[in-house]
Order: C-alpha cells, then structure tokens, then sequence
C-alpha cells in the first residue's frame, strides 16, 4: 500500500473501532501523522481522499471532522461508477434503477407517513396545471418528478437503498429530461404512472405499488431507446 492508502485505512479502522464517531474532530496534523506513522504530506493526501468519499470534513481553520456518515452521503462516489457504465448505452442503468425503485416502492407502501403522501399528492397536482399549460415548464416538471421519487425512497426505511437509488436515479435525468421535451403526451402519462403510485401507496398495498412503480419505469425505459447519445440531445441535464 502507498502511504496515502495506509492513511485512508488507519483512519476507516479507527471509526469502525469507535475511536472516532461521527462529528468528531480528528487530532492535530502533526499527532495524528504521528499515530498513523506517515509524514504530513501523505497524511494531507489521505485526508484529501477521505474528503472526496465523503468521510471527513476538512475545515479550513478550524480542523478536520468525521462527517455525519450517512449512506447517501457515502455512496455518492459511486455515482461515477454509473456514468461510466452509462456512456453510449443507459439501459443497463435504467435496468437497475428499476429493480431499487420497486423495491423502495414496496417498503414505503407500509410505512409512507400521512403527511408525506399529502406532500406526494400536492407535487402531482402541481404536476396536472403544468402539463395542461401551453408551453409546458419541463424543468419544474422534471424537479416535481425527482422529488416525488424521493419521497418514496425516504420511506423505505432503509438508508443504503436511498443511496443507491440516488446514485442511479439522478444519472437518468438527462433521457428523462429528453423524453419530456420532445415526446408528445409524455408528461401526461408520466403523471398518470405516479397518480396509480400514489393510489397504491394511500391503499397501503407493498405489491400493488410496487408493480405500478415496475409499469412506470419500464414504460420509461422503453421510450428511452431512441434517446441520442450525450451530446447529440440538445438538453444539458445535470445530476441531482
């Protein structure tokens, strides 16, 4: 192992260990390059590293700090993991993507709050003005889309499947943002999809919503073929 791999390992040991916790201050460079047995340049280099996988805080002047540790958090280097894969042909991300929305729609059927599906109906009534308005707000439509999804993630209760589906979800964005801007009646359908969600949801029905929310995707999936590569689409989507 180099010396910023001995940095990045020692310091994982030491939180799996309970030594350091979340939102605690890690000691002083010159102790801490002491402890690890590295210099303080290999220790900035570890330090950087653990920056960028979201496991520390580097603050300037005031120290560093263990982050809060959250999956989400965690697993969004995992996010150029997906691109990668994603480059020239996104079926395989979609793919995936569906298998944990599903999923998350089958847990968040028995434990979606009162509230969150009041919230979940307010974005999708929002969502019916837009798409009878002429020209229609893709870029809000798009933003009422993420976070209805999102919505039923929180309410799986299983905080690595959020991760995951926001490492996976937020790469579809760009086709999906194609899709509504250029095929007729996408928007509406798309609504449909997520009012039969939504219904299955206030049912409180696991496997009823997690079939409407396999309909939706696959139906997504399926208009996505013919979507130009990156580049070609015109529509310059960023992740969420």
């Amino acid at each position: 192992m180099s010396r910023t791999d001995e940095v990045v390992n020692g310091i994982k040991r030491m939180i799996l260990e309970g030594t350091f916790k979340p939102g605690d201050r890690l000691p002083i460079e010159k102790d801490l390059a002491e402890s690890l047995g590295v210099s303080r340049g290999s220790l900035r280099e570890g330090m950087s590293a653990l920056s960028i996988l979201g496991i520390v805080n580097i603050r300037q002047g005031d120290g560093t700090y263990v982050t809060n540790l959250d999956a989400p958090q965690l697993l969004a280097p995992m996010g150029f993991v997906v691109d990668f894969q994603g480059q020239g042909d996104g079926r395989h991300i979609h793919t995936v993507r569906r298998l944990l929305e599903c999923e998350a729609a089958r847990l968040a059927a028995t434990r979606i709050t009162d509230e969150a599906l009041a919230q979940a109906g307010e974005l999708l009534d929002e969502a019916a003005r837009i798409a009878g308005r002429s020209p229609q707000d893709h870029e809000r439509i798009m933003e009422i889309d993420i976070a209805f999804h999102r919505i039923i993630a929180a309410h799986a209760d299983n905080p690595v499947l959020i991760g995951l589906i926001e490492a996976f979800a937020g790469r579809t964005l760009r086709g999906r943002l194609w899709r509504s801007l250029h095929e007729e009646g996408a928007d509406r359908r798309t609504h449909d999809e997520h009012v039969a969600i939504l219904k299955a949801l206030r049912a409180r029905d696991p496997e009823r919503a997690r079939t409407r929310m396999a309909n939706h995707l696959i139906g997504v999936e399926e208009s996505l073929q013919g979507v130009p590569d990156e580049g070609e689409t015109g529509v310059d989507a960023q992740p969420q």
